[in-house]
């Protein structure tokens, strides 16, 4: 395949690093902030998590696209990422379910690829001085390599952005409406394998934008509230966060997954951070707090919740077995938790799915 393609591409870092390739998908020059996903499957997955909506995503599998992409296994309805880096990019792809190769499928979406470069040495780069902007172009016609390298060290971070409002649902939409429980999701850039997770237990998702306010959220009536996954610092979704904060007010059962997770912590009084790194794989190892078992779970994140910060009456519920720091809280008295990973993307496959179950036993 890598012979097939003709166009250039550059990947430029804002740390001055410069990675020339072969590009595939889309010509264009995209800014992002530039991350790493060790999965070795589930690249379609990835592709359409809106968790990744302006990030640069590199695979660190070495090869990708082999099976090509079935819109069955999206997460949302398009590609979210910015940009996407590969070693190698298979170009003919092998399976019944497959409609079209990953080459044209980020081009019919206007993302730019770059193949042929060293993912463990980028890897190793982010692994050591933590992810950062970059550029990434693609084209037909040769690439100003001084030039980009000079507008990646000045390329903006995605996270100053309310990326949260960039990826949520413009309208209110329900799922399974003739169910007679209904539950409301905050929609942060939710993967439609959430909604799945609830509508087989029976329920009616009400999936609403994320700068919802409360009292529209409580007009449901609602058994119970889901706040959603999503890109981005969960500090500048200030209306989610005020909405969090009256619904535990008003004694709401609630679940975070993800993002909602941190905005959980938020609302409740505590605080978040940025990770080095982040955690995006399909093989990170949590411990469930007072006891002696470890679950390993799909996750993608930058920020994480500063557990010294909980207030009186929430505790910390599972914590990351590599680098320690917080993949779950819960309230002590009441019906309201939230885990970093993600229940229904467990690679076990369904290690954590008992979360649903619980939050809807909680539910009534």
């Amino acid at each position: 395949m890598e012979a097939d393609l003709i166009r250039r591409a550059v990947l430029a870092l804002a740390d001055g690093t410069v990675l020339e390739g072969v590009g595939f998908g889309a010509s264009a020059k995209i800014g992002g902030e530039v991350v790493f996903n060790t999965g070795i499957v589930g690249y379609p997955e990835s592709i359409t998590d809106p968790s990744y909506h302006g990030q640069i995503l590199c695979q660190t599998y070495p090869l990708i696209g082999n099976y090509g992409v079935d819109p069955a296994r999206f997460e949302s309805e398009r590609p979210q990422i910015a940009g996407y880096v590969v070693s190698e990019l298979c170009g003919y792809p092998s399976h019944e379910t497959s409609v079209k190769t990953l080459d044209d499928w980020l081009r019919e979406n206007g993302v730019p690829g770059i193949s042929g470069i060293d993912t463990r040495a980028l890897t190793k780069k982010l692994r050591v001085h933590g992810v950062m902007p970059g550029l990434l172009a693609a084209a037909d016609n040769p690439l100003n390599i001084a030039r980009l390298r000079r507008e990646a060290r000045v390329a903006p971070d995605p996270n100053a952005r309310d990326l949260v409002a960039e990826v949520t649902t413009p309208e209110i939409r329900i799922t399974n409406p003739q169910a007679r429980k209904t539950i409301v999701l905050i929609d942060c850039g939710v993967k439609q394998g959430i909604i799945r997770a609830l509508v087989r237990r029976g329920v009616s998702v009400v999936r609403v934008p994320a700068d919802t306010d409360a009292g529209h959220i409580l007009a449901f009536a609602p058994r119970g509230v889901v706040i959603s996954n999503g890109p981005g610092d969960p500090k500048r979704a200030v209306a989610t966060i005020a909405a969090v904060r009256r619904l535990l007010r008003e004694g709401v059962p609630l679940f975070g997954i993800c993002l909602g997770n941190q905005l959980l912590a938020l609302a409740a009084g505590g605080d978040t951070f940025k990770l080095k790194f982040g955690h995006r794989s399909q093989n990170q190892p949590c411990l469930e707090e007072g006891t002696k078992r470890c679950y390993i779970t799909s996750q993608n994140h930058g920020f994480a919740v500063d557990t010294a910060t909980l207030p009186r009456g929430w505790a910390p519920w599972f914590r990351n077995a590599n680098d320690g720091t917080n993949e779950g809280i819960r309230h002590r008295r009441r019906p309201v938790f939230g885990v970093q990973f993600h229940p229904e993307a467990c690679p076990g496959p369904t290690d954590t799915e008992f979360l649903f179950d619980t939050f809807l036993e909680a539910a009534g």
